[in-house]
């Protein structure tokens, strides 16, 4: 009897024990875990901006979630250096393209928002097929166009202060138009004929944040 009731408690005692760490696994599993988002807006910051979505990246993120209701809205920094040698933007196009890849084969019903800013929005321009930059003003990389089988991916494009807009080849003129939008604030020397520099520097905290939204939550 007492060598029966030993080997009971012996196999309780090694049940509890696995169940136990079979419930700490699960639970750290859970919690480790990284769900799809419903949309993900992947960005490419301006020139000298911080390594991540940027402050226009993000401002639209915010606004967009504010119009989704209960959509969960995530962010990818696109990663290129975004400093003033403009043939690494190159890297940049690259790099979205191999996100955008990850994510249609991980999470393929999450919708990608694909947007830049300033030098980031001529990242955005070679995706779409644009024609280079660089074959206007010169020192601008280029890389090849997302590929078509990607596309479908992609629910919408917003770019800001554009720099081949300036040109007349706003990111609309390329093989996703008809998903795109391309802002340029008045006055802005970047993307437009006009010399007020510092109507490049404000779009976060001006109306066409809202407008880039709206149109994108239509799409997603």
């Amino acid at each position: 009897m007492r060598l029966m009731r030993r080997t009971a408690v012996a196999a309780l005692s090694a049940l509890t024990l696995l169940t136990g760490t079979a419930a700490v696994s699960a639970t750290v599993a859970t919690a480790t875990a990284e769900p799809c988002p419903d949309v993900e807006v992947v960005f490419a910051r301006g020139t000298s901006e911080p390594a991540g979505v940027g402050r226009v990246g993000q401002a639209l993120a915010d606004q967009l979630q504010g119009q989704l209701g209960g959509r969960s809205v995530g962010t990818y920094g696109v990663n290129y250096p975004a400093t003033y040698d403009f043939m690494a933007a190159a890297d940049g196009a690259n790099d979205a393209t191999n996100r955008i890849s990850v994510m249609a084969q991980q999470c393929p019903s999450t919708r990608i928002v694909l947007g830049g800013y300033s030098q980031g929005a001529a990242v955005v321009d070679m995706l779409v097929g644009v024609p280079p930059l660089g074959n206007r003003v010169g020192s601008v990389g280029s890389a090849p166009p997302l590929p078509a089988s990607l596309r479908e991916n992609v629910a919408a494009i917003a770019v800001f202060g554009n720099p081949s807009a300036k040109f007349g080849v706003p990111v609309t003129s390329g093989n996703l138009g008809g998903r795109s939008i391309d802002l340029c604030s008045d006055g802005d020397p970047i993307c437009s004929d006009g010399r007020n520099p510092f109507a490049h520097t404000n779009y976060e905290s001006g109306p066409m944040i809202g407008q880039a939204a709206g149109f994108v939550a239509q799409l997603v």
